[in-house]
């Protein structure tokens, strides 16, 4: 059998891996290291994704028009059953991808303290792959946690850290995206 370590290899698993994976992390290791070690994982899996989501591509996807690379975006990850990711228009350097039916997020299981951090890692490494740049992913809203979607802040690693400063000291998204 040949290592598939880096290879563009894909398997499917239950949705369910997300919420267990993280609870066994936090009980091992505590709320912060796991969320640590999901955004890694995430991050080092969305740059070998990166692949796949050129795959086929006669040119750059970064030449691509915004409407084909979303459309691209949206149809990667549905057909990987992740859910529907909608982008919004950046405010300030910061773009938004939304889903009201996003994998990682489980509705049913309230919790106060998740995050999608698989996903913002997995976000922010594929991006950062395309983008032949760091791009940085912050989900402001997740459906685990009592939101009524995910939502995930992209930029440049400075802007989305300012964002998270703010957001951290309580600032409301709104006005923290008003602040220019």
């Amino acid at each position: 059998m040949e290592d598939s370590g880096g290879s563009g290899r894909e398997i499917v698993v239950p949705i369910s891996v997300f919420g267990h994976l993280r609870r066994e992390l936090e009980k091992e290791t505590g709320s912060l290291p796991a969320t640590h070690a999901l955004h890694a994982a995430g991050y080092a899996s969305g740059q070998a994704a990166s692949a796949a989501f050129t795959e086929g591509l006669a040119r750059s996807v970064t030449s691509l028009p915004q409407e084909a690379f979303w459309a691209r975006l949206r149809t990667f990850f549905a057909r990987r059953g992740w859910g529907t990711l909608s982008p919004e228009p950046a405010r300030l350097g910061v773009g938004f991808l939304t889903s009201t039916d996003w994998a990682e997020a489980d509705a049913a299981e309230v919790d106060s303290d998740a995050s999608c951090s698989f996903t913002s890692g997995f976000l922010a490494g594929l991006l950062s792959q395309v983008a032949g740049a760091p791009i940085a992913v912050l989900e402001v809203q997740c459906r685990t946690r009592g939101d009524a979607c995910c939502r995930f802040a992209f930029g440049s690693e400075g802007v989305v850290h300012e964002l998270y400063g703010q957001l951290l000291e309580g600032t409301d998204l709104d006005r923290a995206l008003s602040v220019g």
